[in-house]
């Protein structure tokens, strides 16, 4: 739903002259999904998606820790496929999406920690409350993209976060306070670059 500030999740360079393997990549939103799950009074797990969503992503190869990402979610874009539900989370119990449009995630810290794997911490905002958040991001593949013959990388990425942290405690700890964000992802290397 919005821009990822124009970001979107993983390796990521900060826009500086300083980093000439700075290279900015486009999220290919056909393949592409931001999924959560939470548990519901302990006997099922519930899904939902938010469909609108933008980012930015800068990538330097060589030194991954000069990446960067910055990320924009449209809140009323919330699907978990049950109207009545998704009303009842979009409305002031909440994500009050009238007066909260969005959540926005930007990086502050991106560590390689195995081969193809990376931390990336920053700060998470939700109902204007901002907390530091880590994502674990998997690098699923990088290398030219079979289809579009371009350089292409692929990101499997998660957290966990406590709802509460961000305003929205009601029927915790009954409904469960930790969510489960997943995002998986294709990025193609920008023509702007």
């Amino acid at each position: 739903m919005l821009r990822l500030a124009t970001s979107a999740f993983a390796l990521s360079l900060l826009s500086t002259a300083a980093y000439a393997e700075q290279v900015a990549y486009d999220f290919d939103k056909s393949h592409s999904n931001l999924s959560f799950t939470y548990n519901h009074l302990g006997y099922s797990t519930t899904d939902g998606r938010f469909g609108e969503w933008d980012g930015i992503l800068l990538i330097d190869q060589e030194k991954p820790s000069n990446s960067y990402v910055e990320f924009t979610i449209d809140t009323d874009s919330l699907d978990t496929f049950w109207p009545a539900r998704d009303e009842h989370l979009k409305s002031s119990d909440f994500f009050d999406v009238a007066k909260f449009p969005q959540a926005t995630f930007k990086s502050t810290k991106v560590e390689q920690v195995a081969e193809k794997q990376l931390e990336v911490t920053g700060d998470m905002t939700i109902k204007g409350i901002t907390k530091p958040v880590t994502l674990t991001v998997d690098v699923t593949a990088m290398g030219e993209h079979p289809m579009a013959k371009k350089p292409a990388a692929g990101f499997a990425v998660r957290t966990v976060l406590k709802r509460s942290d961000f305003g929205m405690d009601q029927a915790v700890p009954f409904v469960g306070d930790d969510v489960t964000v997943v995002f998986h992802t294709e990025t193609l290397e920008s023509a702007d670059n």
